[in-house]
Formats: structure tokens, C-alpha cells, sequence
């Protein structure tokens, strides 16, 4: 056993020896091998940090456990057909709607309503466009679990008596109010004034855009300002998630009997689970990752006849060496294992280069972007064996040649 670890070191520092001889032709060698664990590296860590960061992004702004029912919820499998039934079938929500769900769901922790709208803001001599305006039932901030940074959110007693107040986003306090605390001061929504009771925190832009241009008011006063016939969506969520498949079954059943639908007849409004689009981002990020990180592979593969080549001009260069080695009693085993060894050796450097190359490429994104790359030790150990294992690969060919040289023919080489 000592011998076999000897045979290794020796062979180890001899390929260490052999590639030092070359610094620069062994780095040009390794450029594709470099280059390939990087791509691999970073494309999975992107596809990785962009499905957290889709995941995350989503349960900030509409919270856990919970679901929605609004007039449409488009499914991905949906033709145009479909779509064009639905147009007809489907009923605008109501108020009333939300009243009905909220007295008959007793599996939901809680049923809310929302209405929304748009608007430009004016304070002082600023403005600010393209505000979202959302009217909100008190129960609005539990259900989406909204995060309040100065403030208070909306109250029961102001939705019941439409009070005049607003909770505002983080881009409308940054806005108008940089510096100076929002509270009490006074917007204008088509000229209705309302105090600003509340702040919401910021969540951050999502695919570019804000979503915290906004103003929360109460749903009655949404209707006083927009009117009363404003299509809603009601929000409901579930104390667990355990419980949440359970809610949202009966909250079906509840709507169902409210519109007097029978049998198989198709739900006349459309419901969207929150969870459920966890699993669409997975599954829209599988399918990314079957398509990209095969093509990625490639420069991979393209790495290592770039090492094959190389280690094949190698064998010829050290023609002299192997016949003296295999003169003095060096197995074609031991020739072959020392080829070996030295192409892994080679491209394993390559693939922590790599790996390096990508760390630092991903702190950059990090850095840049709000996308949470982060490389995992699966990506580490990934980016080790598979560029040793090409190396392995690569050099079999050029080892067996090396082993199956004649001592007598190479010694004559010089």
C-alpha cells in the first residue's frame, strides 16, 4: 500500500513539474475548461437565485398561505378558446361577493376584499405618476402579511366609516417626503384629501418595475371616489398550509352557491393559489435549465479535445522520458496512470479557476442586481469532478498511446 501511495505522489508532483515547464501553454489549455465550469456554474446558481428571488419577491407582496378570487385567473394551459369562454362566463365580483365568502368560509382565517385603480399624486410642487391605488378591507395587511414601517395600517372602524386616510409605499414617502416624517401630512386622489396614517416598507423593484408606487385606502372609500361598481377581488388565506387546498375547496363551493352554479358547470370566476405559483416558477425554471445547461456543457466538452490535443503533443515531446522509464522497469500501467493523473491534475485546476471565475462573477450580479446567486458547495464539488473527470476523459487516449510506446523506438527519439 506505501508503494501505491508513493507511485501517486511521484506521479502528482512529476505532472505538477510537467505543467509548471509550460505556465503558459497549460493556461491557454485550460481557458475552455476555465471558461466551461464558469458557464455551468453561473447558469445554475442564476437559474437558482432567480427562482428564490421570483419565490421570495411574490410571498413579500402577496404573503403565505393565501389565495385569490377575482373575475379571470388565466391558466397557463388555456387556449383561446378558453380564454373567450371565460370572457363571456365570468361574473364581476361585488362587494356583496366578499360579504357571502366571508360569512360562509369558516375554514378561511380570513377573507378580505381589494379594488384597484391608477392615479397621478400632486404634493406641493411634485408629482409622481402611474400610482397604484388600492382599496383594502382592514384585514388586507394580515392576509399578505405587509410589513408596516411607520404608522399603523388601515383600522376596521375606518373601512366601516370610510374614513379619509391612505397608507403609502415606499416609493411615494421617497418621493414626496425624503427626509421628513409622512405622517399626518396630507394626499390628494382626485382631489379627496387623505391622511397618511401608515408606511409601508420597501420591497424593491420586481423584473424592473416598482411595486411600491402605492397608495392603500379603505374599500369604502375606494368606492366614494371610483364608485361603488368597481370589479373587486376578495383574498382569503388559511392558518396553515396544511389547511390551505381546504380552504380554497371551500371557498370554491361558497361562490359556486352564491352564483346558483350547478353540477359541472364551469366556476363563472377564476381562482389563483399562491403556492401554485411557486411551482410554476420551478417549473418555468426546469425548463430553462433542461434547455440552457446541456448547451453550457458543451464548452466543456470542447475544453477537453483542447486538453487531449495537448496532451498529446506532450506524449511526443517526453518520447525520450517514457522510453527511459519503461527501460528501467516502469509498467505500461504505470505510464498510463501517470498521463492520467496529470490531464485530471490539469483540468481540475482548470475547473478551480472556474470556479472562481464564477464566484467572482456572481458577487458581481449580487452586487448589481437583487438576484440572490449564491454558489453552493454542490456547485463546488460539481465544478471538481466534472472538469477532472474530463481531464480523466481526455487523457486516455493520449496515456494509452504513452504506455504503448516501444522503449527501444524511443529511446532513438530525441
Amino acid at each position: 500500500m506505501r508503494h501505491l501511495y508513493q507511485f501517486f505522489a511521484d506521479a502528482a508532483r512529476v505532472a505538477v513539474q510537467s505543467i509548471l515547464s509550460q505556465k503558459l501553454r497549460a493556461f491557454l489549455t485550460l481557458l475552455g475548461i476555465i471558461f466551461g465550469v464558469a458557464s455551468v456554474v453561473v447558469v445554475g446558481a442564476s437559474i437558482s437565485g432567480f427562482n428564490s428571488y421570483v419565490v421570495t419577491t411574490v410571498s413579500s407582496i402577496l404573503g403565505v398561505n393565501h389565495f385569490m378570487m377575482a373575475q379571470f385567473a388565466h391558466q397557463d394551459e388555456w387556449s383561446q378558446e378558453d380564454w373567450d369562454r371565460a370572457v363571456k362566463r365570468n361574473k364581476t365580483l361585488r362587494l356583496d361577493d366578499y360579504e357571502w365568502l366571508a360569512a360562509n368560509c369558516t375554514v378561511c382565517a380570513n377573507v378580505g376584499a381589494e379594488a384597484g385603480n391608477n392615479t397621478n399624486l400632486k404634493y406641493e410642487d411634485r408629482e409622481l405618476f402611474g400610482t397604484s391605488v388600492t382599496g383594502v378591507t382592514a384585514n388586507i395587511g394580515e392576509i399578505e402579511d405587509k410589513t408596516i414601517e411607520e404608522g399603523r395600517f388601515i383600522a376596521p372602524y375606518e373601512v366601516e366609516h370610510a374614513a379619509y386616510v391612505t397608507v403609502i409605499g415606499g416609493d411615494v414617502k421617497e418621493h414626496f417626503f425624503e427626509g421628513v416624517d409622512p405622517i399626518g401630512k396630507v394626499l390628494k386622489v382626485r382631489d379627496t384629501p387623505l391622511t397618511i396614517i401608515g408606511v409601508e416598507k420597501k420591497r424593491g423593484p420586481f423584473f424592473g418595475q416598482s411595486v411600491d408606487n402605492l397608495l392603500y385606502i379603505p374599500i369604502s372609500t375606494f368606492g366614494k371616489i371610483y364608485g361603488k361598481e368597481q370589479s373587486i377581488q376578495l383574498h382569503g388565506n388559511a392558518q396553515n398550509t396544511q389547511k390551505l387546498n381546504l380552504a380554497i375547496e371551500q371557498a370554491r363551493t361558497v361562490m359556486r352557491n352564491r352564483h346558483k352554479l350547478k353540477g359541472k358547470e364551469d366556476d363563472d370566476f377564476g381562482i389563483v393559489n399562491t403556492a401554485a405559483l411557486s411551482n410554476q416558477v420551478n417549473r418555468f425554471t426546469d425548463s430553462i435549465a433542461q434547455v440552457v445547461v446541456p448547451v453550457t456543457f458543451l464548452s466543456l466538452v470542447v475544453g477537453g479535445i483542447v486538453v487531449m490535443n495537448i496532451m498529446l503533443v506532450s506524449v511526443t515531446e517526453r518520447t525520450f522520458e517514457i522510453g527511459l522509464r519503461k527501460a528501467v522497469g516502469a509498467r505500461k500501467r504505470q505510464i498510463l496512470l501517470q498521463f492520467l493523473i496529470e490531464s485530471s491534475l490539469l483540468t481540475a485546476v482548470g475547473g478551480l479557476l472556474g470556479l472562481l471565475l464564477a464566484w467572482a462573477v456572481a458577487w458581481i450580479v449580487r452586487i448589481e442586481t437583487p438576484i440572490p446567486m449564491t454558489i453552493t458547495a454542490g456547485y463546488i464539488v460539481l465544478s471538481l469532478v466534472v472538469s477532472g473527470g474530463i481531464g480523466m476523459i481526455a487523457g486516455i487516449y493520449p496515456a494509452i498511446k504513452a504506455s504503448r510506446l516501444d522503449p527501444i523506438v524511443a529511446l532513438t527519439k530525441t
